[in-house]
This record gives structure tokens, sequence and C-alpha cells, in this order.
């Protein structure tokens, strides 16, 4: 392999064609990844390029293809276990198709008031970058404004519990989860069943007790909702469980893991535990599920998994322009030691 350079000393596209006795085209093809390149030619460009210390030029040909590979991210709400998983998994679809995220987060507070001038700019910015598409992920409504601000010219998802539009969003199933989570505890016999919520600005605390209500109605047994949680932490799930009435209930489906674990830390210093006093479902099963003392019986969400699909499905706009339709992750039983028949 010739060792040959331009006369600017810094090697250009058509120095690894020579160096690898193709054509600049083919270097070309190799990059972009359009066209078909043989596996030999294939490792022989990478030679070529490691030898030349070649650096592909991806700007010139954004320029020319009008694209800038990156996706806007704006992100409402605090940083949870469930918005986490999210943008890690819009994150890993990214890197796996070469594209670079550009992530706000707006960490609103739980009165969820007066985030639409910030997140209206923040919008605007992506769009000044600009960006090939926008990730829209919000546990409030009101996003409606901020799509139509967008415009058709680029895509944008929604990721919402309660999404603007059946068309282009995705999210998890939460009115399934309380649904499902509170049916577990009915086919245990249990009938006096206490649901902790989850703050009420939040769409999925909406939604998962909603699904709570539906299966209490389904059943012919009376809901009984302690709504005193100001957030999704162990905190509140804590002061939850300071204030319950034991005398009240066999069975709790709590809207979260952590506010589960928090109520459950409080009953056991009023020296009840599950499962032997109540049992008790939680939704999303964190890691730290498992080990919980007792181990938690929840409603598994795959949020990685949404962020994933949801940037695919993006991508997938981008290039062939193609509008796609709502994708919902579904949630799945997760049994453990925190729930026995009553």
């Amino acid at each position: 392999m010739t060792n040959t350079r331009s006369t600017a000393g810094r090697p250009s596209m058509a120095d690894v064609g020579r160096a690898a006795r193709v054509s600049a085209q083919t270097v070309s093809r190799y990059f972009t990844g359009t066209g078909y390149v043989s596996a030999q030619t294939k490792e022989r460009i990478a030679a070529a390029v490691d030898e030349l210390g070649y650096r592909f030029n991806q700007s010139a040909r954004n320029l020319r293809t009008r694209r800038s590979d990156t996706v806007g991210v704006l992100a409402l709400g605090a940083l949870n276990y469930g918005s986490a998983g999210v943008l890690t998994g819009l994150s890993r679809a990214a890197r796996e198709a070469d594209y670079t995220l550009s992530i706000i987060e707006l960490d609103l507070d739980y009165d969820a008031g007066d985030w639409q001038d910030e997140a209206q700019r923040s919008i605007d910015h992506f769009l000044s970058i600009p960006v090939d598409g926008i990730v829209l992920s919000t546990p409030v409504q009101g996003a409606d404004d901020l799509v139509a601000s967008i415009g058709a010219e680029t895509p944008i998802i929604t990721v919402s519990e309660l999404p603007p539009s059946i068309d282009a969003s995705a999210s998890t199933h939460s009115h399934a989860a309380g649904l499902d989570g509170t049916r577990h505890l009915l086919s245990l016999g249990h009938r006096r069943i206490l649901h902790v919520a989850g703050p009420g600005t939040r769409n999925e605390a909406v939604e998962r007790e909603r699904g709570y209500r539906d299966a209490m109605s389904e059943a012919g047994v009376e809901p009984d909702v302690l709504d005193v949680s100001t957030d999704w932490s162990s905190v509140s799930g804590f002061r939850a469980g300071e204030v319950a009435d034991p005398a009240r209930f066999t069975a709790v489906f709590a809207a979260n893991d952590e506010l589960a674990l928090g109520f459950m830390s409080a009953m056991e210093r009023r020296g009840l535990r599950a499962p032997y006093d109540y049992s008790i479902v939680g939704v999303d099963d964190m890691p730290v599920a498992s080990y919980f003392s007792p181990p938690l019986t929840t409603m598994r969400l795959d949020f990685r998994a949404l962020g994933a699909d949801t940037f695919r499905m993006l991508h997938h706009e981008i290039r062939t322009g193609q509008r796609p339709t709502h994708v919902v992750v579904e949630p799945q039983l997760i049994v453990r030691g925190s729930t026995a028949a009553v």
C-alpha cells in the first residue's frame, strides 16, 4: 500500500482511494453506508484510513445532504428512574445509528406551572441549530402548543402517557399497570386495597390511579385512594405509611416502587411487615426492587425499550418521510415476596 498524500499535507478521500486501489466514490460509500462495498474492499479502505490518519469530514457531508445527524431531546420533569431509562434507550439507539443527541432537561417542580415559555425557548434552540428531528418527553399535559410550533418540516415524536396525537407518539401503559397490579391483589383474595397515589400533576400517576379504580370497579369493591404524595420519592411513600390506617386495608397498590419502599419502611416502624400483615405491589421494577425486604412484587415497565423505540421511529421518519404511528410498551407483572393470599 502506497503512502500517498495530497499536496496540502492533509489526507483526502482521493488519497485514501489511491492507497486502497479504489475510487473516491467507493470510499464515500464506505463512510456514508450508501451503496454496496465488498468486505475485502472495506478492509483495504480501513487499512488505508489507519495508515494515512484520514478523518471523514462529517460537516461537509451534512452541508450536502442538509442533515445534521443530530436529534434534539427536550425532557420535561425531574430526572427519575423512568426518565433516565428513556434517555438511556434514546442514547443507545442514537449511537447505533451514528447520531448525536442534544439534550435539554427542564426540571419542573411538581406544581407543573410556568414551564411553557422555557420549553418554547428550548424548542426554538433546537430549530436554530438545526436538528433533524425532536423528541419531546413530557409527564404533564400541555404539549400540544409546543408540537404545533415546530411545524411539519421537522419530525417530532412525543413521549407521553397522554400524547396530543396517536400519531408519532410513544408511551408506557400506566393504565394497564394500575389495572393488572390491582387485579393481582384481587386474585389473591384481597378486597380492601389501598392505593398510594403519585403526584397528581403527572400523567403517569393519573393513569395508574385510573387503572386501579377500573380494577376495583370491575370487582365490585370500593376504591380507597391515599393522595398525600408531592413527588415520586420514598419520602412521600413514608409519609403515606405514617398516616395510613392499617384497619382499612389488607393490600396496597403503590403508584411506583419508591413510594412502595417508603410505605413499607413506615409500616415496619409501626410493627407491620409485608406480606404477613399486608401485601403490596409497586410499578417500574427498579433494579433494586428485587433487593427490598421483602423483594417487591411490581409491574415492570421497560423504559429503555421505550427510548430505543422512540429514536428508531424518529430516525425512520427522518430517512423516509413516513409518519409513524403510536407505540406502547406494555407492563409485565413480576411476582416476588411482598404479596400473598389474604
